[in-house]
């Protein structure tokens, strides 16, 4: 019991760092006590050690991709395309913002050390869920706030935490994440992947992420 105790005590201070890399893009008490809550009621450690994957959009790949790097329990990152109908697209293609496909990220993580729910905790400070094809200065279908679920689990989860969103109001406007299964997820190029922290010095690094 200690040891489960003094997890969830590192786990909590270090999901407070990432918290502290998300503010920018969210910066409203109202949600962030409402997540810190929500991290602390969901902790589940004592479950089997599984490795699962999940798709979402917030915006530019490469911001969400360097945040939920810094995540507790996150293996692995990747940044895609996904949510559209275009088979196989390119970066190029995306820009037309013709392939209705958005910027998403596939997250490997530890189930032992992050469930989904607190995965979703973690995305909605990731972005503003509330700007309709839109993440500050980026604008597009590209750049929506997306959730692509693998499992009827998964959606029922996301709708829920939506729902007490919008009804506790707790970012003053209504959510708009659209919520959908995962078809396919694409890969992006090879340049895209961990961009952040191959190009700390390009400007959008520099005063974006």
């Amino acid at each position: 019991m200690k040891s489960v105790m003094f997890k969830n005590i590192i786990f909590i201070s270090l999901l407070f760092t990432f918290m502290q890399a998300c503010a920018q893009n969210s910066n409203n008490k109202k949600a962030i006590n409402l997540f810190k809550k929500n991290m602390k009621d969901t902790i589940n450690l004592e479950t089997n050690d599984s490795i699962a994957t999940a798709v979402l959009g917030g915006g530019c790949f490469w911001c969400t991709e360097a945040q939920y790097l810094l995540l507790p329990g996150v293996v692995k990152v990747e940044s895609g395309y996904a949510g559209g109908n275009t088979v196989n697209p390119t970066y190029k293609d995306i820009c037309t913002g013709t392939t209705n496909h958005a910027e998403v990220i596939r997250i490997t993580y530890n189930t032992k050390k992050l469930n989904y729910t607190q995965l979703l905790s973690a995305f909605w400070l990731a972005h503003d869920p509330t700007t309709l094809n839109k993440q500050g200065a980026d604008e597009g279908t590209q750049y929506r706030s997306i959730i692509l679920y693998n499992t009827m689990e998964e959606k029922e989860i996301a709708e829920k935490i939506i729902e007490k969103l919008n009804t506790e109001n707790v970012y003053n406007t209504p959510v708009v994440t659209e919520v959908k299964e995962l078809e396919i997820f694409y890969i992006a190029e090879d340049y895209h992947q961990n961009y952040y922290n191959n190009n700390k010095s390009q400007s959008y690094c520099a005063f974006v992420i």
